[in-house]
């Protein structure tokens, strides 16, 4: 580090540096004892003197800081400055750093306001419950919304039941059989017909792998499931499930000699 006798122009002490950045001096001190930031020389007094490409350096560690990034992390991340190419390559990566933070913000800020309406629809404080709209929220579970259409007790085996990769397999595999059943809906396939009860096989051997065999569950999942009205377009797909599968499951429970409701009834 070159010593000066005075402090030349050009040159700014810790307090002037921290204070144009609008930090502390103690920041930069620590930031020269981490070795991220070492001002660029020293008065003869012994006084660290800093330029102002130290001050753009400065900004680019404030700006990854801000992002959440690690001093470790912003140590390997800094851009020298010797040439306007590494400026603007400073620049550009703050640049997609801070975009991304607002595509992270931007979800964040979509997922308050979606659990404010739950929140407001429940019209029940259910601070666990809320804490299951957060969680699903965070992994970009399009069904979070689910949660608040089940009581606690189902919310608890449900819990106990699947874990995140187990709950979105299973998911996921109602949706594909979903799908299969709107393309036979469409297709008009007769109640009867073969490929029609194949589905329906499915689908109530899946109803039967959520509950584990345990038929007292079923009232509470047809409570869940009988949609009068969509409030969404997931609500509305399932409606046309709901309505096309019914007969369907009439057919199929007569043929194995089962009176199902008759059985729930008991």
């Amino acid at each position: 580090m070159a010593k000066n006798r005075t402090i030349p122009k050009g040159f700014m002490t810790v307090g002037e540096a921290a204070k144009k950045m609008n930090v502390t001096v103690r920041t930069l001190q620590y930031y020269d004892k981490e070795g991220l930031l070492s001002p660029s020389a020293e008065s003869e007094g012994g006084r660290r003197l800093y330029t102002n490409k130290d001050l753009v350096m400065l900004h680019q560690i404030i700006s990854l800081k801000s992002l959440g990034f690690s001093l470790g992390d912003i140590k390997r991340r800094l851009i020298s400055l010797e040439t306007p190419a590494d400026v603007a390559n400073a620049l550009s990566d703050q640049a997609e750093n801070i975009q991304r933070k607002i595509e992270q913000l931007k979800t964040s800020l979509a997922a308050v306001l979606q659990l404010k309406e739950e929140v407001l629809q429940m019209q029940t404080v259910n601070f666990r419950k809320y804490a299951d709209i957060i969680v699903n929220l965070q992994m970009n579970n399009e069904y979070y919304y689910l949660i608040k259409k089940f009581d606690d007790d189902t919310l608890d085996y449900i819990r106990t039941r699947f874990n995140q990769d187990t709950g979105f397999e299973f998911i996921n595999r109602f949706h594909y059989l979903s799908d299969k059943i709107l393309k036979l809906q469409k297709e008009n396939a007769p109640p009867e017909s073969e490929k029609c009860q194949q589905a329906v096989k499915e689908y109530w051997d899946m109803i039967m792998e959520f509950t584990n065999g345990d038929m007292s569950m079923l009232p509470k999942l047809m409570e869940i499931g009988n949609i009068d009205a969509a409030a969404n377009a997931w609500e509305e797909r399932q409606k046309i499930v709901n309505d096309y599968l019914e007969p369907a499951l009439q057919v199929y429970f007569s043929r194995l000699g089962v009176n199902l409701f008759g059985e729930m009834e008991q």
